[in-house]
């Protein structure tokens, strides 16, 4: 074991770029990082460029760093996909090779929604691709008089439910969730994530969502680095949405978080416990705030509170602590569309006691990520998963 404990942080959407086969996507040209930078007079995010994200890509915006620390590298995306889970299962050595399925051009069929509304008891309204806050202005009134369940979904493999936590319930919107979750296990209608989607208010244009928002995802399909370091007894501490996204497999402590900088105060608390293993972080604010709502400054100023924090986090490493900031997707805020974008993502490493700084190699997967994780606590990879560690090449 060269690092005690490890800390990987997903800056969910943070794409730097268009993979080679992002026309296969209809997202050639796409470009998260670059194209907020173009619309950031000034980008402060010395830590971030202090860690050689400028050398993994241009930030022409952000002043350039008096020191560059520790290693960097884009990765490329193996799996098929484009969205949440693909990206984070392959992050921790599961390639996917069939998407998973998407309603966005049609909404769900017929039968689907005649039973979820028979098992459930709630009347459905919406059922097609929508932005979860637009489709709150225009139904949120009529679910609040009727009782009528909100379901939409989006470019990804959902189905969302949105409903009033003060006049339909918390308990009960998470009741219908396990009912459209256990529906939705069937073969032609497998979505990745029913999700709930509680908000409050009244009225058009004071409706929110709030943080009780629950992930109800499929398992992974085989034993991921998350489950290796479980069962060898180290600690896998889950922050944001990850205990949702791996349906708990493989975790041991989980911590919901409220906000992308909820999450950062989490995983600034954590690095006060003792510990031995991973603290695998989501910072989901990026994706759902900014790049699905096509805000590429409000993006770039959520990177520089992010970039706050980090200042936090890097003063707190020790020694025998190991950083890893990554991305799962693309989601470039200034591209057609609201899905995400087939992008290769950053990979930033650093611990203190690092003594060489340099850019790494292009790597061809996610996985090196699960796999360096894995080296570290000298566990064999799960059979079946993909990835090779970088370990040897952090001096």
């Amino acid at each position: 074991m060269k690092y005690r404990r490890v800390f990987t942080i997903v800056i969910d959407s943070f794409g730097i770029g268009a993979m080679d086969n992002a026309r296969q996507y209809g997202d050639e040209g796409a470009d998260t990082l670059g194209h907020i930078d173009e619309h950031m007079e000034i980008f402060s995010i010395p830590n971030l460029m202090s860690l050689g994200l400028g050398r993994i890509h241009p930030v022409i915006h952000a002043p350039s760093p008096e020191k560059i620390v520790g290693y960097c590298a884009r990765m490329n995306e193996a799996s098929t996909g484009k969205d949440t889970m693909t990206g984070h299962w392959e992050l921790m050595g599961l390639k996917i090779t069939q998407p998973f399925l998407t309603f966005t051009e049609t909404g769900f069929p017929l039968e689907l929604i005649e039973a979820l509304e028979r098992e459930t008891g709630h009347k459905v309204i919406g059922n097609r691709a929508a932005s979860g806050t637009a489709i709150l202005d225009e139904l949120g009134e009529e679910h609040i008089k009727t009782g009528a369940m909100i379901v939409y979904t989006s470019a990804d493999s959902v189905l969302q439910i949105a409903a009033s936590e003060e006049s339909f319930g918390l308990n009960e919107l998470y009741r219908c969730c396990e009912i459209a979750r256990s529906l939705t296990m069937k073969a032609q209608w497998k979505v990745g994530r029913v999700i709930a989607r509680p908000f409050v208010g009244k009225k058009r244009g004071e409706f929110v969502r709030t943080a009780n928002r629950h992930d109800y995802a499929l398992k992974p399909f085989g034993p991921t680095v998350l489950n290796v370091l479980k069962d060898r007894g180290y600690d896998v501490i889950s922050i944001g949405k990850i205990n949702d996204i791996f349906a708990g497999e493989g975790i041991t402590k989980a911590l919901r978080s409220k906000s992308s900088a909820h999450g950062m105060e989490q995983t600034i608390g954590s690095m006060d416990e003792d510990f031995s293993g991973l603290c695998f972080v989501n910072l989901v604010d990026f994706d759902a705030l900014w790049g699905h709502r096509r805000n590429p400054v409000g993006y770039g100023q959520e990177l520089e509170r992010f970039d706050e924090k980090l200042g936090i986090v890097l003063e707190k490493l020790k020694d025998d602590d190991l950083l890893m900031i990554t991305a799962d997707h693309g989601n470039d805020p200034t591209f057609k569309g609201t899905d995400h974008t087939k992008e290769m993502v950053p990979l930033l490493l650093y611990s203190p006691s690092m003594k060489g700084s340099r850019r790494l190699e292009d790597t061809h997967t996610f996985a090196c990520v699960g796999a360096t994780i894995a080296d570290n606590f000298s566990a064999a990879m799960p059979e079946g998963t993909i990835g090779e560690s970088l370990l040897g090449d952090l001096v």
